[in-house]
């Protein structure tokens, strides 16, 4: 009897050990293609057929265009249409085909009032036509964010929520990621004329990966990020400052 109770008690054990793999493991990713970056997420990139969250760390107009350029940049190395949700289009289309997103693949809702966003990207995720769906909301709560995962698992499309107003107070959701992009100083010049521009790139929250930051420079027409040719042979990480729970 005791045998068997003792064999009972590992297998309940082996059962909570397999559950503990990280959601998500073994599906698509898209990744970065920056090595120490993608070697950090789970998976090797950003988790398709999933939401992830990007916080506006500053002004609308200053540090709330890095967080859509950063976004276009992701949605650049993809293929297909882009649906992009917002309350009024403020966007400046030539900045993002800047950085790889094309206007010609980008479909545009203006939904008038914010709280609108979120229900439009939702049915937006439903439609497998789209290999992505962006919104600009404020708040990003559990509820919702739960209901834009279940339409992202269905279609296998990725979710972007950029955080432009209300970003200064993370809440629980259930974004895969939260991330948050930065201005950075750009590095010194031996000889006249402009310097690539620098990002401070921070994954503020992940499941299965802990908090960290990264500078690079700023998406190439291609949306591909790079790190400094001067910090290639130096770390370029470090642990990220914690943000509210969430």
């Amino acid at each position: 009897m005791r045998q068997a109770e003792r064999e009972r008690q590992l297998a309940a054990l082996r059962e909570r050990i397999g559950g503990l793999a990280p959601e998500g493991a073994g599906r698509p990713v898209l990744p970065f293609g920056v090595a120490p970056l993608d070697a950090h997420l789970p998976g090797g990139g950003l988790r398709l057929g999933a939401v992830h969250e990007v916080l506006a760390a500053g002004p609308v107009d200053g540090e709330g265009a890095l967080a859509a350029l950063f976004a276009a940049a992701i949605l650049a190395r993809l293929s297909g249409p882009v649906l992009w949700c917002l309350p009024g289009r403020d966007l400046f289309a030539p900045g993002l085909a800047a950085v790889g997103l094309h206007p010609d693949r980008v479909l545009y809702a203006e939904t008038r009032r914010e709280t609108e966003v979120l229900p439009t990207m939702e049915e937006g995720l439903r439609h497998r036509g789209l290999a992505a769906v962006v919104g600009e909301v404020a708040r990003l709560g559990l509820t919702p964010s739960r209901r834009l995962q279940l339409a992202a698992e269905g279609s296998g499309g990725l979710a972007l929520v950029i955080r432009r107003w209300g970003a200064a107070v993370p809440e629980p959701n259930a974004a895969a990621t939260r991330w948050g992009v930065t201005a950075a100083p750009s590095a010194a010049l031996t000889l006249p004329g402009l310097s690539r521009a620098r990002w401070t790139v921070a994954l503020l929250r992940a499941r299965g990966a802990e908090p960290r930051t990264w500078l690079l420079e700023a998406p190439d027409a291609k949306g591909r990020l790079r790190v400094p040719a001067d910090l290639v042979d130096r770390p370029v990480a470090a642990p990220a400052r914690r943000q509210a729970a969430g």
